[in-house]
């Protein structure tokens, strides 16, 4: 099921920010964001902020949801009122299944967006998607509507994973969506990879990386399998029905997604992202990564504009009575400190390949500095440059040298 959203201060009934976050919205770029809360079925790793119909009860249907969105999106610029964003860089549709949506309620919502705050000249539009929810006539209508990008979920090209990870999909049907994709004529296509699922072979997550490779596309996506509280995959593991995942094998699997991309021309930039060339690189998620502004529209989706963070209510039913109310959707907010506000962007830059500055660091933090690049985990070359950036054995250390490095 889905997972708990933080606590904080309450949101205003109209959403206000305070005159402090709206001085220069969008000086560090502009996303928007777009939740599309519903799923065909549940995948048993998933805690997502996903929908079933069954699980989806009254109230809340996909058929009124573009509307609900456009909403939201009015209330939004109600919000920024005179200081809106100077352009939309990026727009991202996650879920959820975005592509259970018929392709022209998506297409509606991004002209609602473009409508309201302007598309910037060459923005990225991605859209998610599972790989049986699309067809070539879908994806079409999605690169006229002005969709640039797809993600798509393979998470495995073996079926005995897929089948432990409760995918529907048969094992080439991401490559084959992939493949469509590019021939609509998508400027980026992604496809995502999970490793470390109990029952994967080395050999399983090799041929998944081939698959990869030779479906032609210019991103990709691999994360450590991670078992929620909640999921039907951590109830099968308290079972003792499959093996919890091993740190160890985990780290094999980054270290061979790492050679067998590197040897076909992809290089990483996120320590989970790779990518053909800079311009595949995925612009929405480096806005959240540097600390940039976005709007997200939809139940549970969460903003950040100068420095105040807020979330939706999370159930589709309670986002649309609360617009259809003319009130806020959301749920709680957050203002960020200095303090707060520079941890997450030394947590964040660090995992980029660019890395960040070491004068961003504190004094105890450029000598913890010094130790990880004694121990080989911080680029000797970057580091003289003052930089810190993580090697390959940093990558898979990636979360313990960032504790060394804050105070």
């Amino acid at each position: 099921m889905p997972g708990v959203l933080p606590e904080g201060e309450t949101v205003p009934v109209d959403g206000s920010l305070p005159a402090t976050a709206l001085s220069a919205v969008g000086a560090r770029g502009f996303g928007v964001y777009v939740h599309v809360p519903f799923c065909a079925s549940r995948c048993g790793y998933c805690d997502f902020n996903t929908y079933t119909a069954a699980e989806l009860g009254g109230g809340a249907d996909r058929e009124s949801y573009a509307d609900t969105v456009l909403a939201e999106l009015a209330l939004a610029a109600r919000v920024l009122g005179d200081t809106p964003p100077p352009r939309v860089d990026t727009v991202f549709v996650g879920g959820g299944t975005p592509t259970l949506l018929p392709a022209d309620d998506l297409a509606r919502i991004l002209e609602g967006i473009d409508r309201t705050w302007g598309l910037a000249a060459g923005a990225e539009v991605t859209t998610e998607a599972n790989p049986e929810s699309v067809t070539p006539e879908s994806l079409r209508t999605l690169r006229a509507a002005g969709y640039t990008r797809i993600s798509l979920g393979m998470q495995s090209a073996a079926p005995g994973v897929l089948a432990i990870l409760d995918r529907k999909h048969s094992a080439g049907r991401a490559t084959a969506a992939a493949a469509e994709a590019r021939d609509a004529g998508f400027d980026h296509v992604n496809l995502d990879l999970i490793y470390g699922t109990p029952g994967e072979s080395a050999e399983d997550f090799a041929a998944s990386l081939d698959q990869v490779v030779a479906a032609g596309v210019d991103h990709v996506s691999a994360y450590a399998l991670i078992v929620e509280d909640g999921t039907r995959l951590a109830a099968r593991m308290r079972r003792g029905e499959l093996p919890y995942p091993s740190d160890d094998v985990a780290a094999d699997r980054y270290l061979a997604a790492e050679a067998a991309l590197g040897a076909a021309g992809f290089s990483w930039y996120e320590v989970s992202n790779w990518a053909r060339s800079e311009a595949a690189r995925c612009r929405h998620n480096l806005l959240y990564w540097t600390g940039a502004d976005w709007w997200g529209l939809g139940p549970g989706a969460h903003s950040h504009v100068g420095g105040v963070r807020w979330w939706n209510v999370k159930h589709p039913t309670a986002y649309a009575k609360r617009l259809a109310a003319g009130e806020s959707p959301g749920l709680a907010r957050e203002v960020l400190t200095a303090g707060e506000a520079h941890m997450e962007d030394v947590m964040l830059r660090l995992r980029l390949a660019s890395g960040l500055p070491l004068a961003a660091l504190d004094p105890a933090g450029r000598v913890a500095a010094g130790r990880a690049l004694a121990d080989g985990l911080l680029d000797p070359a970057a580091h003289a440059a003052g930089r810190a950036v993580l090697t390959l054995r940093g990558r898979l250390l990636a979360d313990a040298v960032v504790r060394d490095l804050l105070p």
